[in-house]
């Protein structure tokens, strides 16, 4: 199965190791946790007054849609530097961007996925409406997205680099 740049997570090698070990986490320890927490609230008596249970099953709810998520961005990530820089917009670089071609009014953000957020540069997932219309431009085009309210926005792509983080 070949790998189009729209469903790849760049992540550092820390990264990785940290969401990995957040998986095996979940998978083990607290999974075995969480059928205890159930196992101990169903022998307090009638689960449907029982918030302990109700408490307990919305957790484990939780926490296997979180396993669910893990597991897939870990098999699409890859493991490494992001993309050098070619003058195209790819997920693991830094993009400037002009909105309605207005070069006072511009914004920078790292395109990634939340788990390679940081707290240094806001960060556009490349599946959100903005980073699916810059995603694979060249630096210099426009492109157009979709806002909340169904209407069309255009900005001018003025950099695309790889983050250096």
């Amino acid at each position: 199965m070949t790998q189009t740049s729209e469903n790849v997570t760049w992540l550092t090698q820390e990264a990785y190791d940290q969401l990995k070990a957040e998986l095996e986490h979940l998978s083990g320890p607290a999974r075995a946790e969480i059928t205890e927490k159930i196992a101990a609230a169903r022998e307090e008596g009638d689960l449907k007054e029982n918030a302990g249970y109700h408490a307990a099953k919305e957790e484990q709810g939780k926490q296997e849609l979180r396993v669910r998520q893990l597991t897939q961005l870990l098999q699409t990530a890859k493991v490494g530097e992001a993309p050098a820089a070619t003058g195209v917009v790819a997920p693991g670089m830094v993009v400037t961007i002009a909105f309605d071609g207005d070069p006072d009014d511009t914004l920078s953000f790292l395109l990634a996925s939340r788990e390679y957020a940081s707290s240094d540069i806001e960060t556009y997932s490349p599946q959100s409406p903005l980073g699916t219309g810059v995603n694979g431009k060249k630096v210099g085009a426009q492109a157009e997205y979709e806002l909340p309210n169904g209407k069309k926005a255009a900005v001018k792509i003025l950099d695309a680099k790889p983050y250096s983080g």
